[in-house]
């Protein structure tokens, strides 16, 4: 028998838990451990130390140091492990600190482990996991403070999600530890303390490329991923309760494979729409989602794809520059109400 075909498929549980993003990451890595012996955890002080955000705490004391491996300060050599791992069979799950540092480990992910299925004709695949953090507002300065998600989206056979809550970070880890192609999850920072419901069963899987509507509206639809779906439904009960706008938000999830139905859906019924990302927009996330929503929405479309994301500049380390660089809730505000034509 495979690995695959003896890998336990564990109790069905019913019922959620309140509790937060980094501990449903913690539960989704622990219950896939415990499930396929194949997946193991590598990284920067994810053992002895217990993760640089505690994602991992308590899991080397529970499945040892063959399951839960500290590497050294070396992304390229570790990330080039994790991809040889892959393609034997293995299911390593690769901690960067992080998304600033995979930069480093870029050839291996892009040129590598994007490329083995297409190279080898689907015979050898690279089941390989990397979950890593992104974003800014912590005044840890230009280099440390970026959100590349956009660059690996854009490469065919690497799959990327940015799950933007509790339930949705516990589910798209585990399809994505489960998937047989490369995955890159993307977390947030500012997100790792958010609380919410998360189901318990340990076969709550999120599908990878598929978008939800986070919260219904009729007027204007807002377009997001990851941190900025947090902002998004923050600013949408503003404007409810400032203005009277009732503003759609779809959390996209899955950044490749894209989920344009939905948001096209979406469109369609509002008839505007504000796309936002934590990233650069020039060249971005959002510069795909405008295209692929004029192209498809074009005569339903009452105003201008809208968009808002970092200022194009390298982030400044003074806490108000920064502030103000950053795509928040009061530049996606002003950019609805531009875009219903409420403000000049």
């Amino acid at each position: 028998m495979t690995p695959a075909e003896t890998a336990e498929t564990p109790t069905p549980v019913s019922g959620t838990e309140v509790m937060t993003y980094r501990e449903a990451l913690r539960l989704a890595l622990r219950e896939e451990l415990q499930r396929d012996e194949r997946v193991f955890i590598m990284g920067e002080e994810v053992g002895v130390f217990e993760g640089a955000y505690k994602v991992t705490a308590g899991l080397l004391a529970e499945f040892g140091p063959d399951r839960v491996r500290d590497t050294p300060i070396s992304e390229e050599g570790f990330v080039g492990a994790g991809v040889g791992a892959a393609m034997i069979g293995e299911r390593p799950v690769v901690e960067i600190m992080t998304i600033n540092f995979l930069l480093v480990a870029m050839d291996q992910v892009v040129n590598h482990a994007a490329k083995i299925g297409a190279m080898f004709g689907g015979e050898v695949r690279c089941p390989l996991v990397i979950r890593t953090p992104n974003g800014a507002g912590n005044q840890l300065t230009a280099q440390h403070s970026q959100s590349f998600e956009g660059w690996f989206a854009a490469t065919p056979g690497l799959k990327v999600v940015a799950p933007a809550n509790p339930a949705d970070a516990k589910g798209l880890l585990k399809s994505a530890i489960r998937d047989d192609d490369p995955v890159l999850v993307v977390e947030n920072l500012a997100i790792y303390k958010e609380r919410g419901e998360v189901p318990l069963d340990p076969e709550h899987l999120v599908p990878i490329g598929l978008a939800r509507v986070a919260r219904e509206g009729a007027d204007i639809t807002l377009v997001a991923h990851g941190f900025a779906t947090v902002r998004a439904l923050h600013v949408a009960e503003r404007l409810k309760r400032d203005h009277g706008v009732d503003a759609e938000v779809v959390d996209l999830r899955s950044l490749r494979p894209l989920d344009v139905d939905t948001v096209v859906e979406s469109v369609t019924k509002t008839n505007r729409a504000v796309c936002i990302e934590e990233g650069w927009p020039t060249y971005g996330v959002t510069a795909e989602l405008a295209a692929r929503i004029q192209k498809a929405c074009f005569d339903d479309l009452d105003a201008p794809v809208e968009r808002v994301g970092m200022a194009e500049v390298p982030l400044p380390y003074a806490k108000g520059l920064e502030t103000a660089a950053m795509p928040n809730e009061d530049r996606i505000a002003a950019a609805v109400l531009t875009t219903l034509g409420l403000r000049g």
